[in-house]
């Protein structure tokens, strides 16, 4: 993660769920990287010059220097650039064209339900002003039943696709691990909850989580789920 002028990826990020993914791919595939933190509270990601990478201002975004500074932004597309491109040995990306297929439905679950539902919870429990109590409970309830299908999937087996760790659960990994902040109760989803432990024990996800820096709801949240 330190400055090195000769690193194949630069990553514009900041301590989110979605800047946390990835971090900690690059750091699994042991892929130089030099970091650029946007502060969002400030709109850094709106300025000018961040809106020719991601023309949609927000984190995260790559520049790879090493294909001719080509610019992915959204972090499922950053994660599958990685896994294609940097992944030879197929540690979180499946060589059989099926499972790569069941890695990105997982994915895109991620994406398209826990992400936008946790995050409507997040904004409406912690951020606004007005405190909506259908609004809360709405989402709130709609993401612990995404949580209930990924203990349904688990089932069984430690990792989302084929036993495998891959791109599937790092995606999922970063924003269920949050599920403190809501207050909300994983102790009747012991697949759900092992799962969330055996991912946070790995050296590399540990250092991922730290880019672009350390946060303190982050630490929280490790040592709650520490303490379980």
């Amino acid at each position: 993660m330190a400055s090195d002028s000769d690193a194949p990826i630069t990553l514009y990020t900041f301590e989110t769920p979605n800047g946390w993914k990835p971090s900690i791919v690059l750091e699994e595939l042991n892929v130089r990287y030099n970091v650029k933190r946007l502060d969002i509270s400030t709109n850094a990601q709106k300025e000018p010059w961040f809106l020719k990478i991601n023309p949609n201002g927000r984190i995260p975004a790559i520049v790879d220097h090493q294909h001719g500074e080509f610019r992915v932004f959204e972090s499922g597309a950053i994660l599958l650039w990685l896994v294609q491109n940097y992944d030879p040995e197929h540690k979180l990306w499946p060589s059989d064209p099926k499972l790569q297929s069941e890695v990105m439905q997982w994915v895109m679950f991620q994406m398209a339900g826990v992400g936008p539902m946790q995050g409507q919870a997040n904004h409406f429990a912690l951020f606004t002003k007005e405190k909506v109590p259908y609004a809360i409970e709405r989402y709130k309830n709609e993401t612990k039943r995404l949580y209930m299908v990924l203990e349904s999937q688990l089932d069984g087996q430690e990792y989302l696709v084929n036993n495998q760790y891959t791109i599937a659960d790092i995606t999922n990994f970063t924003w269920v691990l949050l599920h403190q902040l809501l207050d909300l109760d994983i102790s009747d989803l012991p697949n759900l909850k092992a799962w969330l432990k055996r991912i946070a024990a790995r050296p590399a996800v540990e250092k991922g989580l730290k880019v672009p820096q350390a946060s303190k709801f982050m630490s929280d949240c490790l040592d709650a789920l520490g303490k379980d």
